[in-house]
């Protein structure tokens, strides 16, 4: 059995989006500070680049769990759930991870880390409170393959880096109706570049949406195989998605920017436009079942 065939492929798109991302950023700050007439704002983006990247290698898994309000906790606080983690991160080959735990009643995982030796599983009191131990297997499975892949740095690291960018397209949206540009607007090449500010500053967070969604939905295929390869059993998890597509239960912690970490979407129990479900960054979950139902395991 191979599993974790992505694992150098994640690795180099996560070392692509970090040089992606510094590339945007020192573009953002080009355009605008010519929009400007400011070349302190491209000095700003190469220093805050730099920041970011930074941040996002080592801290966004410190980022994320704050967000989720998650805890840690030992083997005498869940005996069962630890004993399945080191389970499976034996039979995986992957060192154990720290588990933290979510008060949240909607059923649901996640896992973070930059690197499997820092990998974190987090779990919803929820998923524990549903489900029996071959479904609990099967989503404890399906995060330690995103461990296994190296999905965490690459999706970790999109929460920080897309929020950053929805934040300076804001900044610069803000400043154009306070009338920071109007100061330079007379000056030669500058209303060409402010419209070039604006083109950015509305498609940017678009265009890293639809990348964080891509990221997403491709990986949750690749893990459930992988969790299902892991278990030998794909009706475990397979059963698990079942029983979280029907508990329809609001996650106070839910938000945009780390929805893409969740095994499943966060957000139900609450209502979604029909625009905004072309931005779910989820594959539909009967989809997910229907894969996993149909795998033949030899």
């Amino acid at each position: 059995m191979t599993l974790y065939t992505q694992k150098d492929s994640n690795i180099r798109k996560t070392w692509l989006l970090f040089t992606l991302f510094l590339i945007v950023v020192i573009g953002f700050g080009w355009v605008f500070a010519q929009a400007y007439r400011s070349p302190g704002i491209l000095y700003f983006a190469v220093i805050f680049s730099v920041f970011m990247n930074i941040l996002a290698y080592w801290y966004s898994d410190k980022i994320v769990l704050s967000m989720a309000r998650a805890q840690l906790i030992e083997k005498k606080d869940a005996p069962e759930l630890y004993n399945i983690i080191e389970n499976l991160a034996i039979t995986a080959g992957l060192p154990m991870p720290r588990i933290y735990l979510v008060k949240e009643k909607q059923p649901n995982a996640f896992a973070t880390g930059r690197d499997p030796k820092h990998a974190v599983v987090a779990v919803t009191e929820g998923l524990l409170e549903i489900m029996d131990r071959s479904e609990l297997e099967g989503v404890l499975a399906h995060e330690l393959s995103h461990v296994g892949n190296r999905d965490m740095l690459l999706s970790t690291a999109v929460v920080v880096l897309v929020g950053f960018i929805s934040i300076a397209s804001d900044i610069f949206m803000r400043s154009s109706l306070f009338g920071g540009f109007r100061r330079n607007d007379d000056r030669e090449g500058g209303g060409l570049f402010f419209i070039i500010g604006i083109a950015l500053a509305i498609l940017a967070p678009i265009a890293a949406i639809l990348i964080q969604m891509a990221i997403s939905r491709k990986r949750e295929f690749l893990a459930d195989t992988d969790g299902a390869l892991l278990t030998r059993y794909p009706e475990g998890l397979a059963n698990a998605l079942e029983k979280i597509s029907g508990a329809n239960i609001p996650m106070a912690v839910a938000n945009n920017t780390t929805a893409h970490l969740w095994l499943d979407n966060p957000f139900k129990g609450k209502k979604i436009g029909g625009f905004a479900k072309l931005f779910m960054t989820h594959p539909p979950i009967e989809e997910r079942i229907a894969a996993l139902k149909g795998m033949e395991i030899k």
